[in-house]
């Protein structure tokens, strides 16, 4: 019984490593979780581009309730950033927040800077996450030499956290209930 242990381990270990090769690669964040409330930085991954050319321009729909959000420049690359009025202001440092950054846009200032396919690259933007938990998504445009991804696909339900059946998901983060003895920090 023993010996029929060890393949089974190795075909298991093997399966879930095929589902995670860079093959079916989407835009994915490095953290995939934070607590509700409290600082993020979320590093958007690029693993790969369209139909094998480079991406030039990669656009971040901000999810609604991340506050603040404020990219990082990136060498090589413009920064452009899209303001709206909020459905819902918030209170921030003694003062009323309105509006606030609701799109954030790089892109590669020649054709030297584009993220080649064969390559690997990430895009930071830091804000604060919501005060209720649950699931928010990152919607990513992805624009390259020929075609694009629009990684926009999101469950139904907008509590599920399942990305089965979806072909371009948005980048998920699962807002996690804040700790009573946090404090506020920046």
């Amino acid at each position: 019984v023993r010996p029929l242990r060890k393949p089974l381990f190795l075909i298991t270990a093997l399966a879930t490593a095929a589902l995670a090769s860079p093959a079916r690669a989407h835009v994915t964040l490095e953290e995939p979780a934070a607590i509700a409330g409290k600082g993020y930085k979320a590093t958007l991954r690029v693993g790969h581009g369209c139909e094998g050319t480079a991406t030039h321009t990669l656009r971040v729909v901000v999810p609604a309730g991340f506050r603040g959000a404020k990219p990082m420049p990136k060498p090589g690359w413009t920064l452009e950033t899209r303001r709206a009025p909020l459905a819902q202001p918030y209170e921030s440092h003694g003062r009323r927040v309105t509006e606030d950054v609701v799109e954030i846009t790089w892109k590669a200032t020649s054709r030297e800077a584009w993220l080649a396919d064969a390559h690997y690259d990430e895009f930071v933007l830091r804000g604060q996450t919501p005060a209720q938990p649950g699931p928010i998504w990152f919607k990513v445009q992805q624009l390259c030499e020929r075609g694009q991804w629009d990684w926009f696909e999101t469950p139904a339900d907008p509590q599920s956290t399942s990305r089965a059946g979806l072909k371009a998901p948005a980048a998920l983060l699962e807002v996690l209930p804040a700790m009573r003895s946090e404090v506020h920090r920046h």
